[in-house]
């Protein structure tokens, strides 16, 4: 059987991203839930897949209609996709959690200045009240 440079980056990178997604479950990342984890290891485990077992591909092209075998090009193709809509999902993750934190920080700030500036108010109210009786 030969090994070729594709199916030794395809197999790297997906057993990276594998190992980075029940890393980031086990660590109770937030944002990260058992459906995400499944999805994960079905989409990476199945590119190491057709990158281990290529003729498989021949298989599934055949059932398709596709009898060309562009392999090489289409997993690497694959891989590119997945990985840039992991890093995606995982910035805009990052970004939504960065600006629900700002919001609560914001929203905390103005309750501070709000309770402030009532409290002065009834200070000066009280104060107003007791100057008019003595």
């Amino acid at each position: 059987m030969n090994v070729h440079l594709y199916q030794i980056i395809i197999v790297g990178i997906s057993s990276v991203m594998m190992y980075l997604g029940i890393k980031e479950f086990a660590k109770r990342e937030a944002g990260q839930t058992v459906l995400k984890l499944i999805v994960r290891l079905m989409v990476w485990g199945g590119m190491s897949l057709f990158a281990v077992y290529p003729d498989f591909t021949l298989v599934l092209a055949k059932v398709i209609g596709v009898v060309d075998n562009f392999n090489a090009v289409v997993m690497m193709g694959f891989l590119m996709v997945f990985l840039l809509i992991f890093k995606l999902l995982s910035a805009i993750e990052k970004i939504e959690q960065n600006i629900s934190e700002i919001t609560r920080k914001e929203a905390l700030n103005e309750a501070h200045d709000r309770i402030e500036a009532l409290r002065l108010e009834l200070k000066d109210r009280n104060q107003g009240t007791e100057g008019r009786e003595g």
